[in-house]
């Protein structure tokens, strides 16, 4: 009786351990419903995981989890000379989606900067190209453009833009007092 007392009590350290010790092989991951998960065995990217719960051996296999939900990027005050020379500070919001999460952070190092980068490269280009009188009349319409010349670069990095629009356009002290002298 005592040693079989002796064999059941070694038999459950014996499990309690191996438990401890599978513990540390394998990790629970989480995917929520505003997630996607990347599965990456060997360093080398396998496919995306929709929302739900998986088991992966943490030797071979790692999962990133990625955040879907859409997001809001501010442009801040950017100088940019219109096309007819004058010299104005303009700054725009910006809506966009992770639409292809593996290419979104395998293809570019940062995707948030990237997109900021080029919506500000898009800014300036219809900016460069637009007489001042255009821009000041047809603000609602910059948006619209915007996304129309952006929308093709953005996606290859995976995003979507949802909206575009132009929040504040700033004209410098000497400028400004001649508009509202022209407005007056």
């Amino acid at each position: 009786m005592k040693d079989l007392l002796l064999a059941l009590a070694a038999l459950i350290i014996i499990v309690f351990a191996f438990i401890n010790t599978v513990k540390y092989f394998f990790k629970r991951y989480t995917i929520f419903e505003y997630e996607r998960g990347l599965l990456y065995t060997g360093g080398k990217f396998v496919k995306i995981l929709p929302p739900g719960q998986y088991v992966i051996c943490t030797f071979t296999s790692y999962i990133t989890e990625i955040d879907i939900r859409p997001r809001f990027e501010t442009i801040t005050g950017q100088e940019v000379i219109s096309s007819d020379g004058v010299t104005i500070k303009i700054s725009m919001g910006a809506k966009y989606e992770i639409t292809d999460p593996h290419v979104a952070v395998n293809k570019v190092q940062y995707y948030q900067g990237e997109f900021y980068l080029l919506m500000q490269m898009a800014l300036r280009e219809i900016v460069g190209n637009t007489k001042i009188d255009e821009i000041i009349e047809k603000r609602n319409i910059l948006g619209e453009k915007l996304i129309e010349n952006a929308s093709k670069k953005v996606e290859e990095i995976g995003l979507k833009i949802l909206s575009a629009d132009i929040k504040d356009i700033m004209f410098p002290g000497d400028l400004k007092k001649i508009f509202c002298q022209v407005v007056k």
